[in-house]
């Protein structure tokens, strides 16, 4: 059993035996400073009100009350009543073989079970090639997917195709303006078009295949020129998702909405709840009711919808498939949007259903010096450049290495550098270091020990402890992360466990031990390996036996 897990099961029977109940705002968790022990617990400050005590006389009971638990080794009360636990060595030792027994699954729970999630991420318009600041996202999407899925939650991965509005057609605008240029017509330069050179290769490609657009009608012509386009620069946006190792269950169209009759659908069911209204030939959503500052137009009395129509029908189609959560990833400059999107989900029946990832910028950096990027004019680094360059488990890695509302800076340098600066390859390093010792140990003729009572007896250094301690966290940090949708969590836990495992190797000796020592030692790297892989596996890095 691990520490939390232990700790709390035995403070809940204290309290159940003593007729309190468990205090909402309980805290056990590893205290910053090691000098107050394993683990530290709040409870008897948070039962004060309850028992009507002070703080430090409920530590007290407790402590007494816990005093013969043969796996604690000793128990301090600090300041206004923390209780401090500190475990003795044998417990510590017992998490080899709890890592064993878990075969592949260890840091897995049940946390989400009965829980269905949907997280929609990227759905970047397909205007362009996806740039640095949509591999942000993805990185985090499919990550957070994974730890979701870790925690025993049903987790489907959606991309939300924007195929309609004012953006497609002037992507067709431009195709049709660089396809006239290249046939020899100039004309005046657009205000507000794509001005990549990606539009001028669609725009041949274009011409290539319909040699008489030039003689088509206007109209016909920039659809041909839309159609095209955005299916190139989709299945590029396929392409490159696929390379930087990104899944997808579901790429929706936004077209189909209207298609299919959702808007409709979801227009009716405002009406009918009174949160729909006509007014001066527009229909409107009484979003006021929700703090917003005043209604807002869903369709125009021209008849057509806004984006916000569409973004309501979309997530109301998401809750009417049946996902008890909806978590959308957005870019930071949507922050505005989150209460407006969150009063509609309100207004659908469905408040708490949806939860909204904001993503700050990356700032691209070259040897410090700041890249250019922007879509419009051009000047971008693509996620395929960047992916080319410095691989995908580097920039993932990166990606997933602070909050992702926090700016970030990606020096493409720093990540290429194969020393202990670069943090990708500090972590994997890691994992890789214990795969070269085991290949060195067969070649010796030694094996893992089995975890049994003298082997684990044997690890018995602070320097094992130090690692002990840290593999019985493994799973917190799991739940952790699920429950903040936060995966940079894991990604900080790997850089503490890979600093924890590269001291020991410095400190401690396997090879050159006693066999029965080195065995042991074996055995407890091998599963820092296993946690190390599947950590990484949550951010969707590989963990390499060689470097």
């Amino acid at each position: 059993m691990r520490a939390k897990t232990h700790l709390e099961n035995a403070l809940q029977k204290v309290l159940a035996d003593k007729g309190f109940a468990w205090p909402d705002k309980a805290v056990i968790e590893p205290p910053k400073d090691r000098r107050f022990g394993d683990m530290s617990a709040n409870v008897a400050m948070m039962l004060a009100k309850q028992a009507a005590k002070p703080p430090r006389a409920i530590a007290e009971e407790i402590k007494e009350a816990m005093a013969d638990d043969p796996r604690l080794a000793r128990i301090e009360i600090a300041g206004p009543g923390f209780l401090n636990f500190t475990f003795a060595p044998g417990f510590w030792q017992e998490t080899v073989a709890v890592i064993r027994e878990a075969d592949g699954t260890y840091g897995a729970s049940d946390l989400g079970k009965g829980v269905r999630v949907q997280v929609e991420y990227v759905s970047a318009n397909p205007t362009g090639p996806l740039h640095i600041g949509h591999g942000r996202g993805a990185a985090l999407g499919d990550s957070l997917v994974r730890i979701l899925e870790k925690a025993g939650h049903e987790v489907e991965a959606e991309y939300y195709v924007n195929d309609a509005g004012r953006q497609m057609l002037i992507l067709g605008s431009s195709i049709w303006y660089r396809l006239k240029e290249l046939a020899g017509r100039n004309e005046a330069e657009p205000e507000d078009y794509y001005r990549g050179d990606y539009i001028i290769d669609i725009a041949r490609d274009v011409l290539a295949a319909n040699p008489d657009i030039l003689e088509m009608d206007e109209a016909a012509a920039v659809k041909i020129c839309k159609d095209h386009g955005m299916n190139e620069i989709l299945e590029g946006i396929r392409e490159d998702l696929r390379a930087f190792g990104v899944r997808h269950d579901v790429w929706f169209s936004e077209k189909s909405l209207v298609a299919d009759g959702l808007v409709d659908e979801t227009f009716a069911d405002l009406r009918r709840s009174g949160l729909g209204f006509d007014q001066d030939g527009a229909f409107w959503f009484r979003s006021t009711q929700f703090g917003d500052d005043k209604d807002r137009v869903l369709r125009k009395s021209g008849g057509d919808t806004t984006y916000f129509a569409s973004d309501i029908a979309y997530h109301d189609h998401k809750f009417k498939r049946g996902f008890d959560l909806v978590v959308d990833i957005w870019g930071a400059d949507h922050h505005g949007y989150v209460p407006r999107m969150m009063a509609a989900c309100e207004a659908l029946g469905k408040k708490g259903g949806l939860h909204v990832i904001l993503v700050n910028l990356v700032n691209l950096l070259r040897d410090g010096e700041p890249v250019a990027m922007s879509t419009r004019a051009g000047e971008f680094e693509t996620l395929k450049d960047v992916v080319d360059e410095v691989g995908a488990d580097a920039a993932r890695f990166m990606f997933l290495s602070r909050k992702s509302d926090s700016r970030l800076d990606f020096d493409l340098e720093l990540v290429k550098q194969k020393t202990m600066d670069n943090p990708v390859y500090y972590v994997q390093y890691a994992h890789a270091r214990i795969c070269s010792l085991f290949a060195k140990a067969a070649e010796a003729g030694v094996s893992p020990a089995g975890p049994d009572g003298t082997s684990l007896a044997m690890l018995d250094t602070e320097f094992d402890m130090d690692l002990l301690r840290l593999l019985d966290q493994y799973p917190d940090y799991v739940e952790s992360a699920a429950r903040a949708q936060s995966p940079h969590l894991i990604s900080s836990y790997l850089q503490e466990l890979a600093s924890t495992l590269h001291r020991y190797y410095t400190n401690c000796h396997v090879l050159s031990a006693d066999p029965a020592l080195a065995s042991a030692r074996l055995m407890l790297l091998g599963c820092v390996a296993g946690v190390v892989r599947d950590g990484l596996g949550l951010l969707g890095v590989n963990a390499p036996q060689s470097m």
